[in-house]
């Protein structure tokens, strides 16, 4: 049996809670060796991997990953939120009693890491000497190499981190153990996965998947449910699966900050790296933060602070390329050491691919694979059309080599944040841009956002899948006590954000063209929000917010036909009406405070006056 007190020694791991967590588990998992890891293994660690097979070389030092054919995503069914509190349980969480749920993966974790090493990771998901560093820290315990080497990437990684923490016992408890892949049950009846994050107790227990979010504890277990449940308890902060952005005038020096949510394929990465349009290039710079969690709080100051908690990007393959995200792409080229998982690879060249990196796959075959591992060139009949990379294909890189990075991404004191922004992807109704000036308006902007259904054919054509506040994935307690806490945290600031709604999505009805081009143009937007924000511009009042007038935004070196112009600087009274149906539906799954049901009914009244004028 492994001497865990002699490894801790050995790797001057001094912290005794931390000490007591990792034996503990140890113990239940069987783990034949404990190793404790930092950043500086990185290298190390990466030759082993492709010693092992683990990994595949890609050209410049970067690195290719397969993960088993069932174990590809998220998988929000078996993924729950556990406390000790039934009033936690909301809509969307998936709530589980603690003591049951952590019983239930104690036993499927007994024993199923024997013959495994242990890998202990000591990570920060803040910048060090954050106001929120209590609520950063966190130690995974993994049997999974590749695994450390993503969180490597994604989070500070070190045991100073624990060491030397204020309070001793303030760490997150993350174990992870991938289980026998092959015979969990996926998707059926006997599915063994379990993936909890046991909220009032600050742990993370996660069985049977070696892929993202299931597997790095440290993003969306940590980053995103762990922490919601602690802004909440603490009173201090949220946490949300937002983008983070700045754009700096660098005629007057001024810098502006947004925050924004954006469901699934609704454009939240592609604007998150997005470089300024090439006509304003001169004028302004776009900076990345980050593309999928913020943290916010009210600093000192008075101002709404936030920072992203991540150290890198875990970005989704597909449909990446020079035009739609070229910081991205520049964030992965050679010398990057990105870790590309799931994609096509050439067995021969070390090359990668995957759906929209080019318009067509590569001509010659020899030695291309597919996600799956099967040979591109010895497909036969329908298997020529699938896929070469799994739709949710990915590359995980660090932020440093994000070439628009922002100087200070790693600044403990955050960046004072001037707008929040929702956008979900809607063929009509939505205009480019609408500002919100009433806080409760603005929570419920959020907590009525969502996207287009894709079955349109199943008769939801017009109807949203709502996402509030793009979190319906990772809530941790009930809905309404989660608008209540926006509004308590929105409020306590002197220096309130403007509120704001997109949409680069709108289509043509007869021929399905979209209106506006979005990727880099949509910066155009943002800028007349933050004029909007100084009192530059004013807008034209609408029932649902204050949009563009035309002059108001700049257009330099865009050629847009008028008609569609107008479009999408205009409201469809009809379809609002509609969606105010819609919305009220949604909302009354939820315990909602009054603020938010007057702030519905505002709109509402506003849209029929409007429709009978």
């Amino acid at each position: 049996m492994v001497d865990v007190d002699k490894v801790l020694d050995e790797a001057g791991l001094t912290n005794p809670h931390v000490r007591e967590y990792v034996s503990y588990w140890a113990g239940v998992t069987g783990a034949e060796r404990i190793e404790v890891v930092s950043a500086a293994d990185d290298e190390r660690l990466l030759q082993e991997s492709l010693e092992a097979g683990e990994l595949l070389p890609v050209t410049g030092g970067r690195y290719y990953s397969r993960s088993y054919s069932k174990d590809t995503a998220r998988s929000e069914e078996r993924t729950v939120v556990a406390t000790s509190n039934p009033e936690d349980k909301g809509v969307y969480n998936n709530w589980k009693p603690a003591d049951e749920t952590v019983k239930t993966l104690t036993e499927r974790m007994t024993g199923a890491s024997k013959g495994k090493t242990m890998y202990v990771i000591p990570y920060l998901m803040a910048p060090a000497g954050s106001p929120l560093e209590a609520y950063a820290a966190g130690v995974e315990l993994t049997d999974s190499r590749p695994v450390v080497q993503q969180m490597i990437r994604m989070a500070r990684v070190g045991i100073d981190y624990i060491n030397n923490l204020e309070d001793p016992n303030s760490f997150v408890r993350a174990v992870h153990v991938t289980g026998d892949l092959p015979n969990l049950g996926q998707g059926t009846d006997d599915d063994q996965r379990l993936f909890a994050t046991v909220a009032d107790q600050r742990t993370i227990l996660h069985f049977g998947s070696s892929y993202g979010g299931n597997a790095l504890l440290g993003k969306i277990a940590h980053g995103l449910r762990q922490a919601c449940y602690d802004g909440r308890a603490s009173g201090k902060f949220l946490a949300e699966q937002f983008l983070l952005l700045g754009i700096k005038d660098k005629e007057t020096g001024e810098e502006f900050h947004v925050v924004g949510g954006f469901p699934s394929a609704s454009g939240k990465t592609n604007l998150s790296m997005t470089l300024s349009p090439d006509a304003l290039g001169e004028r302004y710079e776009v900076t990345f933060y980050g593309d999928d969690i913020a943290w916010i709080w009210v600093g000192e100051d008075g101002k709404l602070r936030a920072f992203n908690p991540e150290n890198g990007v875990f970005g989704v393959a597909k449909d990446t390329n020079e035009k739609t995200n070229p910081g991205a792409i520049q964030a992965i080229l050679p010398g990057s050491g990105a870790i590309f998982t799931n994609v096509a690879y050439n067995e021969k060249t070390q090359e990668v691919w995957w759906e929209g990196l080019t318009k067509h796959h590569p001509d010659d075959l020899d030695g291309w694979i597919d996600w799956k591992g099967e040979r591109i060139a010895d497909r036969i009949d329908d298997e020529l059309s699938e896929p070469w990379a799994h739709p949710n294909s990915r590359f995980t890189t660090p932020i440093s080599q994000v070439p628009n990075a922002a100087p200070d991404f790693d600044d403990a004191a955050g960046v004072p944040i001037d707008a929040i922004i929702f956008g979900g992807r809607t063929r009509d109704r939505e205009p480019l841009i609408r500002a919100i000036t009433d806080v409760a308006e603005g929570v419920y902007d959020g907590l009525t956002l969502g996207a287009e259904a894709t079955a349109a054919a199943d008769g939801l054509e017009g109807v949203l899948r709502y996402d509030p506040m793009s979190m319906r994935p990772f809530l941790a307690y009930e809905e309404g006590d989660y608008a209540r806490h926006w509004l308590k945290i929105i409020g306590e600031a002197t220096d309130k954000p403007v509120f704001a709604h997109v949409n680069w999505f709108q289509r043509d009805a007869e021929d399905g063209h979209f209106l506006w081009p979005g990727y880099r143009e949509n910066v155009r937007a943002l800028l007349w929000l933050l004029q909007f924000k100084k009192g530059e511009v004013k807008g034209q009042q609408s029932p649902v917010g204050i949009i563009p007038t035309e002059d108001e935004l700049d257009l330099r070196g865009l050629d847009l036909p008028q008609k569609d112009l107008d479009r999408i600087l205009s409201l469809d009274l009809a379809r609002w009406k509609q969606e105010m149906g819609f919305r009220e539906e949604h909302l009354k799954q939820f315990k909602l405070p009054e603020e938010i049901w007057e702030a519905h009914k505002r709109v509402a009244a506003a849209i029929d006056e409007a429709a009978q004028a």
